[in-house]
């Protein structure tokens, strides 16, 4: 036997490369046998007869996903910051420090930020159903109210503490308030290109008037309504807004009262709401007449008798002569 002496130096590049040339042999093996493995588990499975006509060659049957092999698999950090299918169900909001004072005197449902066109919308808005009075009992908003919190929360301390006393001496308690305008996205008195309105801020509201345990209205532009109450609400309309439009103010606030918290430099506040009575034709009109204050003035028992007919009259003369005559 023929023995080959080789120098240490000479062999270790051999041994190297002999090294690397393995272990791409095993990553070559291992792919092709998983790739083998699929192909089994496909042809494996039952082939599903044709129901009356061939298979379709791009016929969609689901196959089974590919088998990698785990030292190619994407490591599982990698899926993370997916989110499962469906998402899960945001977190409840947590109320804001003027939710947290309105749920005291008022029943509302928060409806968070409002996002309009434009400029249009508002942060922690919420939908103003009731204002609860001292007592505990409601007054309704009807229809219920679209504003920002801030805006709600002035409404409510303005009808609890200033308007409920202010009717309170007109027997039955409040209990609505009419609504005629809220959140709109529109510009002012609904001109077109006239700046925004605070309605498209949610920061404003029109009032008609205010109805009674009883049924009745009290309109706040009705000249026949007290003069002295319409005044004394305008005066604290205006002490806790910002802007109080009525009649007199620009022609477009003749049927209810705007009320809003627009804010001003050096917080400049305006009230233009004119206290109106009937005029002198309209009072005239509305006032009894002398004759029938005099008719309602006279009993039953003092009306005069009618005057007789004049041949009843005659008749009664004839036979008063006949009678003169026999005597």
């Amino acid at each position: 036997m023929a023995v080959i002496f080789l120098h240490s130096g000479s062999m270790a590049p051999e041994i190297s490369r002999v090294k690397f040339a393995v272990v791409m042999a095993l990553s070559m093996a291992a792919l092709v046998g998983a790739a083998v493995g699929a192909a089994a588990q496909i042809g494996s499975q039952p082939a599903t007869p044709a129901r009356g006509r061939a298979a379709h060659p791009f016929s969609s049957a689901r196959t089974p996903p590919l088998v990698i092999p785990e030292q190619f698999a994407p490591p599982q950090e990698a899926y993370a910051s997916f989110s499962e299918a469906g998402g899960a169900a945001p977190a409840p909001t947590p109320p804001s420090a003027c939710q947290m004072r309105l749920a005291k005197i008022a029943v509302f449902q928060a409806l968070g930020t409002l996002v309009g066109p434009g400029d249009c919308g508002a942060p922690d808005a919420v939908q103003l159903l009731a204002v609860m009075l001292p007592d505990q009992t409601k007054v309704a908003v009807t229809p219920p109210a679209t504003l920002r919190c801030t805006m709600a929360e002035q409404v409510t301390e303005w009808v609890r503490d200033d308007v409920a006393p202010s009717l309170a001496h007109f027997g039955p308690p409040l209990r609505a308030l009419d609504n005629f305008d809220s959140y709109e996205c529109r510009g002012r008195n609904r001109v077109r290109a006239a700046a925004l309105s605070e309605h498209g801020r949610a920061d404003a509201l029109d009032v008609r008037g205010f109805r009674l345990a009883d049924g009745r209205e009290f309109r706040l532009v009705d000249i026949n309504v007290a003069k002295d109450w319409r005044e004394k609400t305008r005066a604290s309309a205006c002490a806790r807004f910002s802007t109080v439009l009525g009649p007199g103010s620009d022609g477009y606030h003749e049927a209810h009262i705007h009320l809003d918290l627009a804010e001003r430099r050096n917080g400049y506040k305006l009230c233009q709401w004119e206290i109106r009575e009937p005029s002198p034709a309209q009072a005239e009109a509305a006032a009894p007449s002398p004759d029938e204050t005099d008719a309602a003035e006279i009993s039953a028992d003092e009306v005069p008798l009618p005057r007789p007919r004049p041949m009843a009259a005659s008749l009664t003369n004839s036979r008063a002569a006949k009678k003169s005559e026999s005597k």
